[in-house]
């Protein structure tokens, strides 16, 4: 059940939920798990009402894991209707703690997103939500809202993955190597250079030059963008922590045990929607299309200029779909905020 949150959840506005000890799909057994997670609204006495999201690589639940633009009085999660549940993933440093044994006492943790989601699921059953009325991530989280709908078919009436492939990918092996690397080679100053190359993945060519051509030939500014991107994260992310939900990406394989994508989300019960976004760098969108058409699912374009963070940044098209899914009326697009039509240099939301 969910118990006094510690110290660095309270810090963040969180609670905690005590989900004892946690077997992993590694053959590791987590003790005294305590995950951490933000709920905004009231259940319903039913708790069919309940909406789960999950946030991407290095999101926090207590901003709703970037989905703060979606949820709220009168925005397409409307929480005079709805409660918004957002929980840390295992793995991300925002708040979840739990104890390993000395076995395994400074071994890196193998944490899968078959685990994130088993561990969610323990979140929803103890808050008393018999089946949710949407379950939604992008990118990493939606590699968890995959895992969702598949470890448990009845578990929700709809479900959103947004820019998120159902099996590993190369490519996106491939630049999570390189992140990697660059943290092997020089932890503090690596996690900067990974989330620099990070964000320009997260992009497009054409974003980055319509917002940083030089106006000048001695002037870069893009460099200013990319520097204060990496020296932010380095202070409020651990190495430690990025490292383990890049082995979560990597291991992210519907297929593994169930046969094949099709046999993992068939059995799902609710509707089920993917959407690709058209220029994303790291997941295109034919990757979304593969897991779409091999279960039947929905599939959906986002078109947008800004590349795999669209997820997060295309807000009216996103309400739209939120809303969709929700069975409600279309949110009025001016309460929400608006589109990046002309972004700050400096905003983040990967």
């Amino acid at each position: 059940m969910s118990g006094p949150p510690d110290a660095a959840a309270l810090k963040e506005g969180l609670a905690t939920h005590r989900a004892g000890d946690f077997p992993l799909e590694s053959g590791e057994t987590l003790r005294d798990v305590r995950q951490a997670y933000r709920l905004e609204g009231e259940i319903d006495a039913d708790g069919g009402n309940v909406v789960l999201l999950f946030h991407s690589l290095t999101g926090s639940p207590s901003d709703l894991g970037g989905w703060r633009p979606f949820v709220g009085p009168g925005l397409p999660i409307d929480t005079n209707r709805f409660a918004v549940l957002a929980p840390n993933l295992l793995g991300s440093c925002y708040g979840t703690r739990f104890l390993r044994g000395a076995g395994h006492a400074g071994a890196p943790l193998a944490v899968t997103t078959r685990d994130m989601a088993r561990l969610a699921g323990l979140l929803v059953q103890d808050l008393g939500v018999p089946r949710l009325a949407l379950v939604a991530g992008g990118s990493l989280g939606g590699m968890v809202t995959l895992e969702y709908c598949a470890t448990f078919p009845k578990g929700a009436r709809a479900a959103i993955s947004f820019a998120a492939p159902g099996s590993p990918t190369a490519w996106g092996a491939a630049w999570n190597h390189v992140h990697r690397t660059a943290i092997e080679a020089a932890p503090r100053s690596g996690l900067a250079l990974a989330r620099m190359v990070g964000m320009l993945t997260y992009r497009t060519p054409g974003e980055i030059e319509q917002r940083f051509r030089p106006a000048a030939p001695e002037t870069h500014p893009v460099r200013d963008y990319l520097v204060h991107h990496g020296e932010k994260l380095v202070r409020r992310f651990t190495t430690k922590s990025y490292l383990t939900l890049l082995d979560a990406i990597d291991s992210h394989n519907l297929a593994r045990g169930r046969g094949s994508v099709t046999r993992a989300l068939s059995p799902f019960e609710g509707s089920l929607a993917g959407v690709g976004i058209p220029g994303d760098l790291l997941y295109p969108p034919e990757e979304v299309l593969r897991w779409t058409r091999a279960c039947g699912a929905d599939y959906r374009a986002l078109a947008s200029r800004s590349g795999h963070d669209a997820f997060l940044l295309e807000t009216d098209a996103i309400g739209l779909i939120l809303s969709e899914a929700l069975g409600v009326e279309p949110a009025d697009p001016v309460r929400l905020v608006p589109p990046r039509l002309q972004p700050s240099a400096f905003s983040v939301m990967e």
